[in-house]
C-alpha cells in the first residue's frame, strides 16, 4: 500500500461540535463524553495507521475553539505524518500555514484517478480528458472526488467519497482503497 493517507473535518478542540446534530436529529459525534476524549480517540486512531514517514492529506476543517496556538502546540507534534492541508471552510490558511508541509485548495491525483477537495466539487469538475488523448465532453475520463464538509450526511453520487471522521471511524483511509484509475 502507497503511504498517503485521507481525513477530513477533525475539528479539533470543537467541544461544540459534541452538540451537532444531523437531520435527523442524532447528535453526529455521540461516542463521546467531553472534547478531550474525542481528540485522544482521533489522535490514538490517527496513529494506528500512519506511519511517521507517510503523507497525510487533511481535507479541511483542522480545528476549533478557543486556545488554538495551544492545542497546536500540545497536541500536533502528536500526530504522525508529513501532513498537507486541502483548505476547508473553517480554516484560517494564516494560522495553520506552519504546521503542514503544503497547503493547497485542492489536489488531483491523476494515477489514482482522483480529486481531492473540502467540500463536494460540482460533477462537471470531475470529467478530464485521459492523458495524452483529445476527446468529447461525453467521453471524458471521470475521476472520484474524495471530499469532506458533510459529516454524516451522504455524498451526492458514487463518484464521490467522504473522508469526514465520522464517517472513517475517526481513523484515515489510504488513498490506495479509494483509487478508481
Amino acid at each position: 500500500m502507497r503511504n498517503i493517507w485521507l481525513i477530513s473535518d477533525t475539528h479539533f478542540n470543537h467541544a461544540n461540535i459534541l452538540n451537532f446534530t444531523d437531520h435527523a436529529g442524532n447528535l453526529t459525534r455521540p461516542e463521546f463524553d467531553n472534547v478531550e476524549q474525542m481528540d485522544e480517540c482521533m489522535i490514538e486512531r490517527w496513529n494506528s495507521v500512519v506511519k511517521p514517514s507517510d503523507i497525510v492529506y487533511h481535507l479541511g476543517d483542522v480545528l476549533f475553539g478557543d486556545n488554538k496556538q495551544e492545542w497546536m502546540d500540545t497536541h500536533w507534534a502528536k500526530l504522525h505524518g508529513k501532513k498537507r492541508l486541502v483548505i476547508g471552510n473553517h480554516d484560517n490558511p494564516k494560522f495553520l500555514m506552519p504546521y503542514f508541509k503544503k497547503v493547497m485548495l485542492w489536489r488531483q491525483f491523476t494515477e489514482f484517478g482522483l480529486l481531492l477537495s473540502h467540500v463536494p466539487v460540482h460533477e462537471t469538475a470531475l470529467k478530464r480528458p485521459k492523458p495524452g488523448e483529445r476527446q468529447e465532453y461525453e467521453d471524458m475520463f471521470r475521476y472520484h472526488n474524495v471530499h469532506g464538509h458533510i459529516h454524516t450526511n451522504p455524498s451526492p453520487a458514487p463518484e464521490y467519497h467522504c473522508v469526514c471522521v465520522e464517517q472513517i471511524n475517526y481513523t484515515p483511509v489510504n488513498i490506495e482503497e479509494l483509487k478508481i484509475a
